[in-house]
């Protein structure tokens, strides 16, 4: 049976050659969001998804590696922003979002087969972008083994607007944690800081 064979090498350069696992788990976490978990109201409720330190996680030191966070914040996210709305607001008026920075402090090693929850929940915003935060918590002991930030810019719109179709008024954002504030600080003074080497214009553009 040639089609077999063709279908086995398809799915071999699929996972060898693309993400594959990543590519398929996304999709599948937007759906469950969509379909099957109730939608969140609060736009800064905080939300939380269990996982397990699995062998695939592992780095040579027998604990979860530095980007099995990242990637399990990533997914988080995903799922968080579906659940409150703000994918969909972002669908009906016609704009997208893409990550532009994020920092990550590891406190304690995750060890294998150990049971995390991660906490993600919206910091606020500004006119460019949403900022959030997902904590790892082990389950043994409830310590935050890792804090990460995010901040997700919005192209196309702006958040004031996302919030406003989504709340049907306008809201103001919260008042920002003070270690937020000089993170968003010093990506706004490396911005220009690699704009000026570049010999562009100051201007904050991108950042």
């Amino acid at each position: 049976m040639p089609w077999l064979w063709v279908a086995l090498l398809a799915a071999l350069a699929f996972f060898a050659l693309l993400d594959g696992w990543y590519l398929v788990r996304v999709p599948l976490a937007v759906l469950r969001a969509r379909l099957l978990q109730p939608r969140v109201r609060d736009l800064l409720a905080e939300q939380r998804t269990g996982g397990r330190v699995l062998p695939s996680d592992l780095d040579l030191l027998l604990h979860m590696n530095n980007a099995r966070y990242l990637r399990e914040a990533d997914v988080a996210r995903v799922v968080h922003l579906t659940r409150c709305g703000v994918l969909g607001a972002l669908r009906e008026l016609g704009a997208n979002t893409v990550l532009a920075a994020s920092c990550a402090r590891y406190r304690r090693s995750l060890h294998l087969f150990e049971p995390f929850e991660m906490r993600t929940r919206l910091l606020g915003w500004d006119h460019r972008a949403f900022y959030l935060e997902a904590r790892f918590v082990s389950l043994r002991d409830g310590f935050v083994c890792a804090l990460l930030r995010f901040q997700q810019h919005i192209v196309g719109t702006s958040p004031e607007r996302i919030v406003e179709h989504l709340c049907k008024r306008r809201v103001e954002p919260p008042e920002r944690p003070e270690d937020l504030q000089h993170w968003i600080a010093y990506n706004a003074a490396s911005s220009q800081l690699l704009r000026a080497e570049s010999g562009l214009s100051c201007a904050p553009k991108d950042q």
